[in-house]
């Protein structure tokens, strides 16, 4: 399976001097952490989906050896999503690269987890309070606040089958959306 690193976006909520993909977190730019994530994981070739908004970013990865660019529009992810997966073979697991403290084990617990159709990954909101990480958005599902991570699989579009992975990983609760988010982050790694 591909992988997708999602780097092309504004990052308007992180008050940074950079392109959000390209803040450091442990002196590494987030978009290198996720990308190396991706690369020593079980996924088949890692791509980054990049947009006019973010040119630096683009120049990263495309002089990154483990990364090949796929440029969209930048009208928003979910129609920056959509043409990097005209541009792959489904399934594909896609990640945002504000998630400094993704590793391979996380990648390929993910991994483990899908059979078949797409995969929403999420963990407890009460996770995300507990480690004091920033929360944008969350659904009820069976009783409990969930909140989605960042990380997914994304099937064939005619596919109806959607599973949820559940997981109670640090790793995949941080996501870099604030300067709060990337000191937690510096503090957990």
């Amino acid at each position: 399976m591909d992988a997708l690193v999602m780097c092309g976006g504004r990052g308007t909520r992180l008050d940074a001097p950079t392109e959000k993909p390209l803040f450091e977190v442990g002196g590494r730019p987030m978009v290198a952490r996720v990308a190396d994530a991706l690369a020593e994981s079980d996924a088949e070739t890692v791509h980054a989906v990049v947009s006019p908004h973010a040119p630096e970013t683009r120049e990263f990865a495309e002089n990154r050896d483990s990364l090949s660019a796929i440029e969209t529009p930048g009208e928003g992810y979910v129609a920056d999503l959509q043409t990097a997966l005209d541009a792959v073979e489904p399934p594909v697991l896609t990640a945002a690269a504000d998630l400094p403290l993704l590793d391979a084990d996380a990648v390929n617990a993910v991994l483990r987890s899908h059979s078949e159709g797409s995969l929403t990954v999420c963990v407890p909101a009460a996770l995300k309070r507990a480690l004091g990480a920033s929360i944008d958005t969350t659904f009820e599902r069976e009783g409990r606040e969930l909140a989605p991570t960042g990380v997914n699989v994304v099937a064939e579009p005619d596919t109806e089958t959607e599973t949820m992975y559940e997981t109670y990983d640090a790793r995949l609760a941080v996501n870099v959306n604030r300067l709060s988010d990337a000191d937690l982050a510096e503090e957990l790694l």
